[in-house]
């Protein structure tokens, strides 16, 4: 039999204040709707549940035991409901997170514990990877990842300023080999080039696997700044 949760909210309200008009008042609706949902229920039961009369309202037999089994469940369902509402009002669970190797960087230490003491109720677990997939496909809640390699369809929000790269020389090399003055030079000079791990790459919405090739920034993106290159 399929539960009228409506028409059982009715009933206890009425076996409780004894009075369809106080039950009526208290549900916020009017007095014939508190009659008719009544009536509808004793009608599906098949059995009277509450005695009228033109002074006052009491249980039947069958009316006083419904309650005395019902009340105690519906009363548990509130809790329930209240305590879901209370647990969405303090963030909990695991939140995954996949994190490049280069934002990681700015992430971890006091920015990561700064966000565990305002929200104990988080357990976070961080994946560090330069691959790149699709976050929400491999299960992850959110990804720190480089501006230039986030899809225009993903919602995002920067977690840091703008990140700059630069050419840097020992002062031992410098007096050995010079001081480039413009980024066109540092092609003649002995740079150390980053060999990243063999990892995929979505491209087009295809997967691509990436060799382990040197990564080297040709020099026409290298700007100068007033503090040298």
């Amino acid at each position: 039999m399929a539960i009228d949760l409506n028409g059982i909210s009715v009933f206890l309200a009425v076996a409780e204040a004894r009075s369809f008009r106080v039950a009526a008042e208290n549900l916020g609706i009017t007095r014939p709707a508190v009659s008719q949902a009544i009536r509808r229920l004793e009608d599906r039961l098949g059995v009277a549940l509450v005695r009228r009369t033109t002074h006052s309202v009491s249980l039947t037999e069958a009316g006083e035991l419904l309650y005395q089994r019902v009340a105690p469940a519906i009363s548990e369902v509130g809790l329930a409901l209240d305590a879901t509402a209370d647990r969405d009002s303090a963030p909990s669970g695991l939140l995954r997170l996949a994190v490049s190797s280069i934002p990681e960087q700015f992430i971890s230490g006091p920015l990561l514990a700064g966000f565990a003491k305002a929200f104990p109720g988080i357990r976070i677990d961080v994946t560090v990877t330069d691959e790149e997939f699709d976050i929400v496909d491999e299960g992850y809640d959110a990804g720190v990842r480089l501006g230039e390699v986030i899809d225009q369809d993903m919602i995002a929000v920067p977690v840091s300023g703008d990140q700059r790269q630069g050419a840097f020389a020992a002062p031992s090399y410098i007096e050995r080999f010079g001081r480039p003055e413009h980024p066109s030079e540092l092609s003649a000079h002995r740079c150390i080039g980053w060999r990243p791990a063999p990892h995929s790459a979505l491209i087009a919405g295809n997967s691509v696997s990436m060799d382990a090739s040197s990564m080297w920034l040709s020099t026409p993106q290298i700007t100068t700044t007033t503090c040298g290159l």
